[in-house]
């Protein structure tokens, strides 16, 4: 979709690019289905115009589009010299040629090149040619601006001149409706606190905004053990956070991110089991991941697809083993027997096999999202039936994926463009709670 990005410029295609779709065309793979879509797109484009080619292709010309510039193909062939250094046999350097060619025949026009490939805009630039990064692609250009879901409330908020609180209880919470400029930064479900010594604390939630004014609901606190799900506390601000939205039925879409050891697979997988065996809320849990190698491939796998899945879900069972751990009570035959029933209501499924399923009143994990591209996010999340849940969690910072970037990863996709959703809601998990070993390696390795 990237030739209806560039609004009012022109783009010019060189013919060694086509040759290079052309090459791509064939296989199953991302890349092939990718090629064969942009070949039918351009298709299109020339058959709505047979007759223009030489003077360019109307890039709005469906409508849909809010391209106004023009798409140009190479027609002639066009001089330039290049060092020697530089063989003509790359398909990379005839189209550094031809940029250098384009900048002679249209100067004082400006012409860029636009390029993914880092080292084409490194060489381009040592031949004093402008080359840019294609951006649209990245939901967010620095990775430090994401959403955290989190606000700290100013220190003057119960008695700042420039704004009015209100309050009343109804059932086991207080509400507080606002009134001021912080109204302007808040969105729907995301979370705010004040802690001030010698001042009452709040924490709580962003439940309306209409117009000037906001209303926030206190939080039920998870961190007290009579609170305790599925046995497990929460030991700081934000997993407190995490688990109002995890154990909350109006939110069908949660989103969480954080550094290693955070307990974002724990969290999940606590509220997943107290929903579908104490509160039969859901049917069952389906867990699901990104595969990717950290390091060299270890070649196919034998057996069932959960079989398959086993060796990518090593977290899934440290996690299980914590939570079956948590019911000292029962002894070893009570919790051998609980350990047999979380298993079989806990389903492994893989990516591979999503397309065209329906889940009803199920529970997903879609654990190291960070790995996944928005396409990939997209065909996960539309899997959702009535009564589903889904959670996807992931490190920004643990990207395995070539080509994935934190400001392109689908899953700051979806954390950007679920923000302010009324059944959705984002919580950065800030603290490690894995160990001090772990807490240390993530500052200083």
């Amino acid at each position: 979709m990237c030739l209806f990005r560039f609004e009012e410029h022109d783009i010019f295609l060189p013919m060694i690019v086509l040759e290079e779709l052309d090459n791509h065309k064939r296989g199953m793979t991302e890349v092939a289905r990718n090629v064969r879509q942009t070949s039918r797109m351009l298709d299109a484009l020339v058959a709505l115009h047979p007759a223009d080619i030489a003077a360019g292709l109307d890039l709005n010309s469906t409508g849909q589009f809010q391209a106004s510039g023009k798409l140009f193909f190479q027609t002639q062939a066009l001089e330039y010299v290049l060092p020697d250094s530089l063989p003509l046999g790359r398909s990379d350097n005839q189209i550094l040629g031809l940029v250098q060619a384009l900048r002679k025949l249209h100067a004082p026009r400006e012409v860029v090149l636009v390029s993914k490939d880092i080292n084409m805009r490194v060489k381009a630039r040592a031949l004093g040619l402008p080359a840019e990064d294609y951006q649209n692609d990245k939901a967010l250009e620095d990775g430090d601006i994401l959403y955290s879901g989190v606000l700290a409330l100013p220190a003057d908020f119960w008695n700042g001149s420039d704004q009015t609180v209100e309050s009343w209880q109804q059932g086991p919470h207080t509400f507080y409706r606002i009134a001021g400029p912080i109204v302007d930064s808040l969105l729907i479900n995301q979370f705010v606190y004040f802690e001030s010594p010698g001042e009452p604390n709040l924490y709580a939630r962003v439940t309306e905004i209409r117009g000037p004014s906001a209303v926030l609901r206190t939080l039920k606190d998870f961190t007290h053990l009579k609170n305790a799900v599925w046995g497990v506390t929460m030991r700081n601000r934000e997993q407190n956070f995490a688990m109002n939205l995890l154990m909350d039925p109006e939110v069908d879409f949660v989103t969480l991110t954080g550094t290693a050891g955070t307990g974002k697979t724990l969290l999940a997988l606590a509220a997943g089991l107290t929903q579908v065996l104490d509160d039969r809320r859901y049917t069952e849990i389906i867990v699901t991941r990104a595969t990717v190698n950290v390091g060299e491939d270890i070649g196919f796998l034998p057996g069932t697809e959960e079989e398959k899945m086993g060796p990518w879900m090593g977290a899934l069972d440290d996690n299980l083993e914590v939570l079956s751990k948590t019911d000292t009570g029962a002894g070893e035959w009570g919790r051998a027997a609980t350990s047999e029933l979380i298993r079989s209501r806990i389903k492994i499924k893989s990516m591979n096999f999503m397309r065209g399923r329906t889940f009803l009143n199920k529970y997903v994990i879609i654990d190291e999202a960070q790995n996944l591209t928005p396409k990939q996010i997209k065909t996960l999340i539309t899997r959702a039936g009535p009564g589903t849940k889904i959670i996807c969690m992931g490190n920004l910072a643990q990207i395995d994926t070539p080509y994935l970037t934190e400001g392109s990863s689908g899953l700051t996709f979806a954390v950007d463009r679920f923000k302010g959703w009324p059944h959705g809601g984002h919580i950065t998990l800030a603290r490690g709670e894995r160990s001090r070993l772990a807490d240390y390696a993530s500052d200083v390795l």
